[in-house]
């Protein structure tokens, strides 16, 4: 028999083969808390493009158990660990009572960082995706300690509750006696420390951390003074442990918020990801004449125009050749077309400014760099062979590679992919499909300015525009979050 509400502590109650189950309102209120963040995590997650849903899904579900775990552990041991010792079937009795949030705030974060850091995600990131939505949980989950009739503070008369505190009365009567409702106070406190800095502070210009930083000294802050409200504390000697932790939750948060951590904090390097032609290597004119030499045997040279000449930088070949070549199948003009760059190559291609020197810099550093290119990787490995450069390519994904090609992000998501690489990328660019191919993965842009016809286009569609690529190491040493959308 299924019933709902048979006790004030109890949301559903049911028995399966003769075995009663309940299904406690403080176990709904947590799960509710749970949800609501775990929804709104999962919109910015998307925001972000880069980070899978699929990741996100599995790093929830466990972080979430590993947080219960952690929750009911330091209940356990901080509470009466003698007791839990001598029964330790105890411990797994959750139903009878004993979560500690901030437990579970510890044991979620060692396991997050593990779990985020084997699938090559950013930890900080993540942290600032979801340390700011477990202030919603919390203020959810303070609900199913009015329920249980705890987390209170001392007694209090039957006058406090006059006025808007009315309709707590009658759940703050205890054996007698009216209590001071710190669960409410506190869960009202989680959800302005969440609009403050969800709403709020989210919006400003950010470094990396300061929204899970701001989340400690909130947190951290809150809590201290509520806990030394209450009744039912756990301990560790004379001390209480919630305020100890709280006093290490804000030092942390107003170190990590003023930066003084970060000489401690070891930062990832972004994963480089370079278009080819026009970036790294000047390869336009050889473009241009092997088109013309197309033209010549088998259009109308005449209408090679001076706006095709600007059209056929950058798209792949099988995009462009059916628009002036509709009767000729694409081997015969791929050969045609191959040949003749071999024939040129030599005489006209050479790396743009800088190129060479700023990709020596970068792979010194220990950046990881490829390259997207709607050229062939045999292609691409030849000119880099000629110029001495084949050494400073980490990996390349050309056209052949991927079924997709820009604007789609699929090369991107294939490098990063096979040689796991850190997540979190910058890419390069001079075309407005470079940038588009950036942005539909999640990548910081940065946009090279050669064509002034393009410059403007460019310069407002990425996250910042650069002259010349030795500009580029300079902006790689930012404290930010190298994603598409960076203030």
């Amino acid at each position: 028999m299924i019933r709902f509400f048979p006790n004030e502590q109890t949301f559903l109650s049911f028995s399966i083969f003769g075995l009663q189950f309940d299904i406690r309102w403080y176990a709904v209120l947590i799960m509710f808390g749970a949800l609501m963040a775990y929804l709104v995590i999962k919109k910015d997650v998307k925001k972000t493009r880069y980070i899978s849903l699929d990741f996100f899904d599995s790093f929830f579900v466990y972080t979430l158990w590993a947080g219960i775990i952690g929750a009911r552990l330091w209940f356990c041991i901080f509470y009466d660990l003698s007791y839990y010792l001598a029964d330790p079937i105890r411990i797994v009795r959750v139903w009878d009572g004993g979560l500690a949030i901030q437990g579970g705030l510890v044991a979620g974060a060692l396991f997050a960082y593990f779990y985020i850091k084997k699938n090559h995600y950013s930890f900080m990131k993540m942290l600032d995706l979801v340390l700011p939505n477990v202030l919603l949980g919390q203020a959810s989950g303070r609900w199913g300690n009015f329920v249980n009739r705890e987390c209170h503070g001392g007694e209090v008369s039957e006058a406090y509750f006059d006025g808007i505190l009315s309709f707590l009365k009658k759940g703050m009567f205890i054996n007698g006696h009216y209590y001071e409702p710190l669960f409410f106070y506190e869960s009202m406190l989680c959800l302005l420390g969440w609009v403050l800095i969800y709403l709020v502070l989210k919006k400003r210009q950010n470094k990396r951390g300061d929204l899970a930083y701001a989340y400690l000294m909130w947190y951290g802050l809150i809590r201290f003074f509520i806990e030394g409200r209450r009744t039912d504390s756990l301990y560790i000697g004379s001390f209480r442990m919630a305020q100890l932790t709280s006093i290490v939750f804000f030092i942390v948060g107003i170190l990590g918020y003023l930066g003084v951590l970060d000489r401690f904090i070891k930062k990832e390097k972004p994963t480089l990801m370079f278009d080819f032609d026009g970036t790294l290597m000047d390869t336009r004119e050889s473009i241009v004449e092997s088109y013309r030499y197309l033209f010549q045997k088998y259009s109308d040279e005449e209408k090679f125009t001076d706006e095709v000449k600007d059209e056929i930088i950058g798209p792949a070949l099988k995009t462009l050749f059916p628009k002036y070549f509709p009767d000729i199948d694409y081997e015969t003009l791929s050969d045609a077309y191959h040949a003749r760059q071999r024939e040129i190559a030599p005489f006209t291609n050479h790396p743009m400014a800088h190129a060479e020197e700023v990709l020596r810099k970068l792979h010194d550093e220990g950046y990881k760099i490829g390259i997207i290119s709607t050229r062939s990787r045999a292609g691409i490995e030849s000119i880099l062979k000629d110029f001495s450069m084949s050494d400073l390519v980490d990996d390349i994904c050309g056209y052949t590679d991927v079924e997709k090609q820009k604007p789609d992000p699929e090369g991107i998501f294939k490098l990063v992919e096979r040689n796991g690489w850190y997540r979190e990328c910058v890419m390069i660019g001079d075309s407005l499909m470079d940038i588009d191919c950036g942005k539909n993965y999640g990548a910081y842009t940065v946009a090279c300015l050669g064509d002034p016809k393009r410059s403007d286009q460019l310069s407002q569609a990425a996250n910042v525009s650069i002259s010349d690529l030795e500009q580029l190491p300079e902006i790689l040493k930012k404290d930010i979050s190298f994603t598409y959308d960076e203030k």
